[in-house]
C-alpha cells in the first residue's frame, strides 16, 4: 500500500516537471556547507546526512534527484524563483518562514542549539555572539537583546571566535560538535537552548502534490526504522520515538 500512495503522488508530478529515464526530476537545493548536514566532499560533490537522505526520498518517491547549492542567505527567495524545487538544508521550520514557503513533516527533531567559545567562562549574555545569517540562532540572540553579530557561512562564525571578533558562536550542536573534531582550540559551553519545530524540506506553497509525495516518503522511513538509522549514523539530532 505504501508504494502504490508514493507511486500514485508521484506520477502526479510528471506534468509540471522535466523527465530522466522516466522518472521526474526534482532539484534538491542545499547549502553544501553545514556538515554534518550537507557538505561538498573531495569529489566536489554534495555529500552528508541531507544527500543520502534526499536520494533515499527521491527513490522511494520514483524520482530523480539533482542537487544544487545556494548560499544560505538567499536560499529561499531562489526556491520562490523556481531555482530548484525543494530546500533540504537543515532548515527548522519556524512560523515566519512557513508564511513564505510550505514545509513537509520534519525529517528530524529540533537539534539543540549550543555555543562555542575559546574558554568555559564564556558568558553569552555579556558577550557577543556569532550566528549565520537568517538562522533560528540569530534570532534568538536578538531576541534575548544579547550582542549579535552576523555572517553569511557558518565557517566565518567559528573564524570569528578565533580572530577575536566575537566571543562565542551559537549554532545547531551537531554542526559544532563536527567542527570541534581533531582540534583543542574551541570548545563547547554546557548552555544549551532548545529552538524549533525540527527540520523539514522546504517546499514552494503551489507545490502540494510535490509535499505530499515527500512527505509519504519521510513516513515511510520512519516507519521502517531507517530514518532513525541515517540520523544516527550522522549524529544531527535525537531519534524520533
Amino acid at each position: 500500500m505504501k508504494n502504490l500512495i508514493l507511486t500514485t503522488a508521484a506520477l502526479a508530478l510528471t506534468a509540471g516537471m522535466a523527465m530522466a529515464d522516466g522518472h521526474s526530476v526534482v532539484r534538491m537545493g542545499t547549502e553544501g556547507a553545514y556538515a554534518p548536514w550537507n557538505f561538498i566532499n573531495d569529489a566536489g560533490e554534495v555529500d552528508g546526512f541531507e544527500r543520502e537522505l534526499g536520494d533515499e526520498l527521491c527513490a522511494r518517491a520514483e524520482l530523480t534527484c539533482e542537487w544544487v547549492t545556494n548560499e544560505w542567505d538567499s536560499i529561499i527567495p531562489n526556491l520562490v524563483s523556481g531555482n530548484y524545487d525543494t530546500i533540504i538544508a537543515g532548515m527548522s521550520v519556524t512560523d515566519e518562514r512557513d508564511e513564505v514557503i510550505d514545509f513537509t513533516m520534519a525529517y528530524t527533531p529540533a537539534d539543540p542549539t549550543s555555543f562555542v567559545a575559546l574558554s568555559m567562562d564564556v558568558d553569552p549574555a555579556a558577550g557577543v555572539i556569532a550566528a549565520q545569517t537568517g538562522t533560528i540562532q540569530a534570532a534568538y540572540i536578538a531576541d534575548q537583546g544579547w550582542t549579535l553579530v552576523e555572517f553569511a557561512t557558518p565557517e566565518e562564525t567559528l573564524a570569528a571566535v578565533r580572530g577575536g571578533e566575537a566571543d562565542a558562536v551559537f549554532a545547531d550542536k551537531s554542526f559544532l560538535a563536527a567542527a570541534l573534531e581533531g582540534q583543542d582550540e574551541l570548545m563547547m559551553l554546557e548552555q544549551e537552548v532548545s529552538l524549533g519545530a525540527g527540520v523539514g524540506m522546504g517546499i514552494r506553497e503551489s507545490d502540494n502534490e510535490l509535499r505530499d509525495t515527500f512527505n509519504a516518503a519521510i513516513q515511510s522511513m520512519k516507519d521502517d526504522g531507517s530514518l532513525n538509522a541515517l540520523i544516527t549514523k550522522w549524529e544531527v539530532a535525537s531519534t524520533f520515538e
